[in-house]
């Protein structure tokens, strides 16, 4: 005779082993209190620092590094949890040997100065007095402390949400908050500009440059930022439309998204950007390219016509055009007839004007040091040694950037220095191979990286702190989203048997 006891395994009491509790899924996981501590102070960071000027204002910049200077405590706190390293997640440590030898490099250069002040009457003069040439040297040893300070606290910063984060819905609550900031910084700024304020914050602070936008003192640093933004809310849009909402797509949060995309792009020709325009209509040309192609397979594999999608594409694409025209319109036809005009005058000149001077003179500048650098934050000192232009009254022209960061990052680092900038970077995403990125969210996030990336051999965008944090932070939320999709994805396998539940036996 035979009988059956029927089983009660439900999937969400499947167990690892005899005496474990049940599994929880890694997606909902409540957040540890040190993951709490690391997204509070990276989002701080992040918002203190795109509303106090974009990081331009050098009475804030002590703030910002004391603020970030807490992300290498929380970095040294991270490496003492014994269960992350039991679990293998601290193996991440490796990645931080690049900044390592970095940071050697600069400190070497700033004990080995090459250039001593001088008074003469009331003025402090800098006087070339040479040094080992053997070893890397600096031009300006406080600078560079100060530099390599800030850029370490960024770096840190950033990476603690690699080391500490474990979900990636933790991950796009971050992202969502910068994006909530930008649309803040967005509105903020476009008011600002309707009101005609000849200064920030509505002329209650004097801006040195006549170009700014919102918070940021320099229209490019703005429209780089928005890039990186734009890349952000096209991550998560994709990411949220492809959830099944009962309500409808127009009560989702993919159409909200769209909705702040929208305003995030007029941003960046109302700010008269027209670099950074071309960078945005180019991302959100890829995007656009993306989402058809999608739609095609879709319709294709259930034998439908694509010609309903593509026309309401189409027709939200004009309408989003003509809304953007009518709030950039104006800022737009003033940089058209700008930009006329230099083309016009290069055609007359031969060339492309001053800019190509200044690429050249940092050439010459980078060539005479061209294995160790000048030093870090040394470039607007030692180059009016190089600088060949004059203004019209035959006053000198001082130049504090480069206004190409790769040109800038060899004058002051050399070939050494600059590799191993660079390999900050690289060493993460060794490990990413085609299946990490099956996911949208890093696409756009390593996408928008790359652009900014591009766009730096014409222009600084590095040179602004809040791009430089900015940039990091959707740099380490790609990689590590990457990583975390195929984690939490990879299929469980089959559950051990529980002693105490019924099982099916036989007589």
């Amino acid at each position: 005779m035979s009988f059956l006891r029927t089983t009660d395994r439900r999937n969400d009491a499947l167990k690892y082993a005899p005496g474990v509790g049940p599994r929880i899924p890694s997606g909902q996981l409540p957040l540890r209190p040190l993951e709490w501590v690391v997204l509070s102070h990276v989002g701080i960071f992040l918002v203190a620092i795109t509303w106090g000027f974009g990081g331009a204002a050098d009475w804030l910049r002590p703030y910002f590094g004391w603020w970030g200077g807490i992300g290498g405590l929380l970095t040294l706190t991270a490496l003492q949890d014994r269960e992350a390293r039991q679990e293998g997640w601290l193996r991440l440590w490796i990645w931080l040997w690049p900044l390592v030898a970095f940071n050697a490099f600069v400190l070497i250069g700033c004990l080995n100065p090459s250039f001593h002040a001088v008074k003469f009457d009331s003025e402090t003069l800098l006087k070339h007095s040479g040094a080992l040439t053997w070893l890397p040297s600096s031009a300006q040893p406080s600078l560079g402390l100060g530099a390599l300070a800030l850029f370490d606290v960024t770096w840190i910063s950033c990476f603690n949400v690699v080391l500490v984060v474990r979900q990636r819905r933790t991950l796009r609550g971050l992202l969502l908050v910068a994006a909530t900031n930008a649309l803040a910084l967005a509105v903020f700024g476009t008011v600002q500009k309707f009101s005609h304020a000849s200064g920030l914050f509505f002329d209650t602070v004097a801006s040195p440059q006549k170009a700014f936008f919102s918070s940021f003192v320099y229209h490019n640093h703005w429209g780089a930022f928005m890039v990186l933004m734009l890349a952000v809310c096209l991550g998560l849009i994709w990411h949220y439309a492809r959830r099944r909402d009962s309500r409808g797509f127009f009560h989702s949060p993919a159409f909200t998204g769209i909705v702040v995309l929208f305003f995030l792009a007029a941003s960046v020709p109302l700010s008269t950007s027209r670099s950074c325009t071309i960078l945005a209509i180019l991302l959100l040309g890829a995007a656009l390219l993306h989402w058809l192609v999608h739609v095609m397979q879709k319709r294709r594999e259930f034998r439908e016509s694509i010609f309903l999608p593509v026309v309401g594409a189409l027709a939200a694409i004009l309408l989003a055009a003509a809304g953007i025209w009518q709030i950039a319109g104006e800022s737009i036809t003033l940089r058209l007839a700008k930009t006329r005009e230099q083309l016009d005058d290069m055609h007359v000149r031969g060339d492309i004007g001053s800019r190509g001077v200044l690429y050249r003179d940092t050439w010459m500048m980078a060539r005479d040091e061209l294995w160790f650098g000048w030093g870090m934050g040394s470039y607007p000192h030692v180059f009016t040694l190089y600088n060949s232009q004059r203004s019209v009254d035959k006053l000198p022209v001082f130049y504090r950037d480069a206004h190409s960061d790769w040109l800038q990052a060899l004058a002051e680092h050399g070939i050494v220095g600059s590799t191993l900038l660079a390999l900050c970077a690289i060493v993460p995403l060794l490990k990413l191979r085609a299946r990490h990125l099956a996911s949208a969210v890093p696409r756009y996030l390593l996408g928008g990286c790359t652009l900014l990336l591009l766009y730096a051999w014409i222009e600084f965008p590095f040179g602004n702190l809040a791009v430089n944090l900015s940039w990091w932070l959707c740099f380490f939320c790609a990689v590590h989203y990457a990583r975390l999709y195929e984690r939490e994805t990879r299929t469980i396998g089959p559950a051990a048997p529980d002693p105490a539940a019924p099982r099916i036996t036989s007589a």
